[in-house]
């Protein structure tokens, strides 16, 4: 069985720094979105406890031989602290669906062995790459030597608090970097876990911290801090805009950014099964309740498809109801906080004054669970400028807009601020490949919607969606720099 206690597992409320939990006062309530209540008090680090980790991880870079060690055993330590985290996977699922919009079932089947996984293929990388010799005249020889950078400050978001901690924290440990980490403040606590596995896996003190606080007071001090090296975040891209602002006033300082997303997905006629491509449309606005980047939030759809193709989704949306985040078999997920509920409310509100159709959704569920969760939404809008179509909402809201043919379609696809993740459904490989090429966006699926579990491509953003790369060679690239020599073989 997944069901379990809330009551009954075990809150490590702290911060960790230098291979231990550091205990400090509670100042910020946490809340389950499940069910609204409040279940820790999260400390925030002060100027003091970050002065602390970042020199628990500058010490660890400079003398803790992480950096300098064979690359070979720290992709062994970190292939134990994998195996670790798989052993440790119900109580790290249980922590995780605890405080988070994450049900257990799919914490336990997909976070926790995704986390591990994604540890384990970075770990490949530690011994696979160490620059290369550069053509020169034949009396020089010339060398890019790749070095780590020193201490990474990594923030990862809320809504998939362990996995997003392993895009943000294994490729910078691979490349033999150290690192801080801030988790959201909505869900801090896994963080502390997989530190402590690091610690037992045989990773050297220092070498992983955490610090806990809020984006504003303590991820703000994290990035102006004169000795991080890099700062690589996921969130929204207002924070994003911040956070590259106070890297280049204390730096400047390099970033790797995945931000805000309003993803497409058009639909041509010519899909050969309609059920197949509508559960797929389904799936990407209401896993995690739409709480994902990528989320596909605009569907474009020929316009002989859209009647059918409403009956479809409305139907799927149809059988999605709320559950605890603990309870085994519980589906549809929590909205983060009554704030975001709010703001969704809100943002659906305007769509329709604006002249939207509201044709299912809308609302709340009224689950007397006491949480915060949104009815998936269709939205049908002849405006391309309507708000629900600007802005990126991060709930389980899809809008429809129909077109006649290709060009019209890439027409509306192209968004003024977004460029993250887009999907094609079509028959026809030219058509897919001709808009492949036109599409303004850092990831293109084409007849499937989401990532693949094998972590080799890389994922970012075209346009405010983001800077640089996170997955694939390019996260483990970004966390190095490189060192040109040249020698004189003719003194």
């Amino acid at each position: 069985m997944s069901s379990f206690d809330p009551a009954r597992i075990a809150i490590p409320c702290a911060h960790f720094i230098d291979g231990r939990r550091v205990v400090d006062k509670g100042e910020l309530a946490t809340v389950r979105p499940s069910d609204g209540a409040t279940y820790a008090e999260l400390p925030i680090a002060d100027a003091g406890v970050l002065d602390d980790a970042v020199g628990s991880a500058r010490k660890a870079f400079l003398r803790s031989e992480w950096a300098r060690q064979a690359p070979r055993e720290r992709a062994r330590i970190m292939r134990r602290w994998a195996d670790l985290i798989e052993a440790d996977v119900d109580y790290l699922a249980s922590l995780e669906a605890l405080g988070s919009t994450r049900p257990i079932d799919q914490a336990r089947a997909w976070d926790v062995p995704y986390t591990a996984e994604g540890i384990r293929f970075f770990a490949e990388f530690a011994d696979k790459h160490g620059g290369e010799v550069a053509a020169t005249a034949h009396d020089h020889l010339g060398m890019q030597i790749a070095e780590p950078l020193g201490v990474i400050g990594a923030i990862a978001p809320w809504n998939f608090p362990l996995s997003m901690t392993c895009w943000k924290v294994a490729p910078a440990l691979a490349a033999g970097n150290t690192v801080v980490l801030k988790p959201s403040e909505m869900t801090p606590f896994t963080a502390v876990r997989l530190a402590e596995l690091a610690i037992e896996a045989g990773m050297p003190a220092g070498v992983f911290n955490v610090i806990q606080g809020s984006g504003p007071i303590t991820g703000d001090a994290l990035c102006r801090h004169p000795e991080i090296a890099k700062v690589t975040f996921t969130g929204s891209t207002a924070t994003g805009r911040a956070i590259m602002g106070a890297c280049a006033e204390t730096g400047p300082k390099p970033v790797t950014l995945e931000l805000g997303g309003k993803s497409p997905q058009l639909v041509f006629a010519d899909i050969p099964d309609i059920d197949r491509t509508a559960q797929t449309l389904a799936a990407a606005i209401t896993g995690n309740a739409g709480q994902v980047c990528v989320a596909g939030s605009r569907l474009l759809i020929q316009k002989p498809l859209l009647e059918s193709m409403i009956e479809r989704l409305a139907a799927s949306f149809g059988t999605l109801t709320p559950g605890l985040t603990w309870q085994e078999g519980s589906r549809f997920s929590p909205i983060i906080s009554s704030v975001q509920l709010e703001r969704i409310e809100s943002i659906v509100a305007r769509a329709r004054e604006a002249g939207a159709e509201l044709l299912t959704g809308g609302e709340r569920f009224e689950s007397g669970l006491g949480g915060c969760f949104y009815r998936p939404t269709i939205l049908h809008v002849n405006n391309r400028h309507n708000p629900a179509v600007d802005e990126e909402i991060f709930g389980p809201v899809l809008t429809i807009q129909t077109f006649e043919d290709e060009e019209e379609a890439l027409a509306l696809a192209e968004h003024e601020v977004y460029g993250l993740a887009s999907g094609i459904h079509t028959a026809d490989l030219g058509r897919a490949l001709r808009a492949v090429r036109k599409l303004s966006a850092g990831t293109v699926w084409v007849n499937r919607y989401g990532r693949s579990n094998d972590y080799i491509l890389p994922t970012g953003g075209y346009k405010r969606s983001g800077i640089g790369r996170d997955l694939g060679r390019a996260a483990f690239e970004a966390n190095l720099h490189h060192k040109s020599v040249l020698i004189d073989l003719n003194p």
